[in-house]
């Protein structure tokens, strides 16, 4: 017997900005990485404005998701999210109750067999079914009723996938009937599966690049749509339709000596792509050209240089951590439309961190100290409101967190906490 639904204004007044964001999307799944657009915006309403000084209250924890640094999924009554088996030789892919019962857990992949192999993909959820890319580049589709491999394609071997030192670091994006993978190399950049059966569609040219650890974004401007992608050398735009890049920008700053590295999925608004990288790379926005075949550079900023937390856009302003060096970074504010600094900040000791927003609010995830904190959006100072700390779990604080039906989602290594901030 079906439950019967009851909706209050908030969410009646949360569904449709869910819905108005989604469509924003170019109708991109809302259940993956990054939440509806992946621009790290919540379409939350009637979150709490100030936390209890011990911090907002734990429904519920579960310490066996096995390692990784991916963010957890919510789709009806199931919370999905990915992790490594006990032994570190399999990607798992695990099934929990809203109250934090896990359902199932199953192997789907082999892992990063380097440096930092813990899995990074944050599945996307399609009419039942889930795409993951692990770190040695397979693309599995699963079944989200029991974990049941639906196809897999080898899109490591298969296209002959040039990596980095951290393999492939990707979340799947899904829309119509593709699903987007991005190998890189000499074979293709870019390339499109049936999300059905996992069959190529269509692939793009090659550079011959290393790849980045970029999950692409779908976006729409004066109505055409058109798919945002990097390697470790170009940021790209291709036609979804038919695969061809129709324009490419590499004037970006690298240091001697050192790959460039691209982890950050770029901001779209209006027209204007804004991307930051980490490792001096700094911050750029491009204008996209009405035609959506060719991008001018707007403006370079030399304060926001994310590493890998993401950034976040409210009322014309980019808000996100600095990368010092691999072990510290600094909180900053950059005006959109002009690239200026309004801020710079040190916050726990120059811990960088993830970012995302809800209602108003910024939820910071510092990577050092394990503090998340609720920030007031403003373009004067970074503004702590409340904070508390996460304790449980192993590893670098690097999950991004997610905030879905007023609660907060935290992943950190095997561990994740859900806490009710509404």
């Amino acid at each position: 017997m079906k439950r019967p639904i009851f909706f209050t204004m908030s969410k009646i007044f949360t569904l449709a900005l869910l819905v108005a964001a989604t469509s924003a999307a170019a109708q991109v799944t809302p259940y993956g990485w990054r939440g509806p657009t992946r621009n790290g915006v919540y379409p939350e309403s009637g979150l709490l404005k100030q936390w209890p000084t011990e911090g907002p209250e734990l429904l519920w924890e579960s310490l066996d998701a096995g390692k990784g640094y991916s963010s957890p999924v919510v789709v009806d009554d199931r919370l999905y999210i990915t992790g490594m088996n006990e032994d570190g030789t399999q990607e798992i892919f695990s099934a929990y109750t809203l109250d934090g019962k896990k359902v199932y857990s199953v192997e789907y992949s082999k892992p990063w067999d380097k440096t930092y192999p813990e899995t990074r993909t944050t599945p996307a959820v399609v009419d039942g079914k889930a795409y993951v890319i692990s770190g040695s580049g397979e693309i599995v589709c699963l079944n989200t009723s029991d974990g049941s491999v639906v196809w897999r394609v080898d899109g490591g071997t298969t296209y002959t996938r040039k990596t980095g030192k951290w393999g492939t670091s990707e979340c799947p994006l899904v829309f119509d009937n593709k699903v987007i993978f991005t190998p890189s190399g000499d074979s293709t950049t870019m390339v499109a599966l049936d999300k059905e059966t996992g069959k190529e569609l269509w692939k793009t040219k090659a550079w011959g690049d290393i790849g980045a650890y970029v999950s692409p974004m779908l976006v729409e401007y004066k109505g055409r749509r058109q798919i945002i992608g990097s390697t470790a050398v170009h940021i790209f735009g291709v036609n979804p339709d038919d695969g061809a890049i129709e324009w490419e920008f590499s004037a970006w700053d690298v240091d001697d000596g050192w790959e460039s590295i691209a982890p950050n999925t770029p901001l779209f608004k209006d027209g204007q792509v804004f991307f930051s990288h980490g490792y001096n790379i700094f911050g750029y926005m491009l204008q996209l050209s009405e035609d959506m075949k060719s991008v001018t550079l707007k403006w370079k900023n030399e304060t926001i240089d994310t590493h890998h937390g993401g950034y976040v856009e409210i009322d014309g302003v980019i808000y996100g951590s600095n990368h010092i060096n691999n072990g510290q970074g600094t909180w900053c504010a950059v005006d959109w439309n002009t690239g200026e600094t309004l801020y710079d900040h040190n916050w726990e000791n120059k811990g960088k961190g993830s970012i995302i927003a809800a209602d108003g609010m910024l939820y910071c995830y510092n990577e050092r100290s394990g503090a998340v904190a609720l920030v007031k959006p403003t373009r004067e100072a970074f503004e702590v409101v409340s904070q508390f700390k996460i304790t449980k779990g192993e590893g670098p604080h690097w999950a991004h967190p997610v905030i879905v039906n007023g609660v907060l989602y935290i992943r950190h290594g095997s561990a994740l906490m859900a806490y009710k901030v509404k």
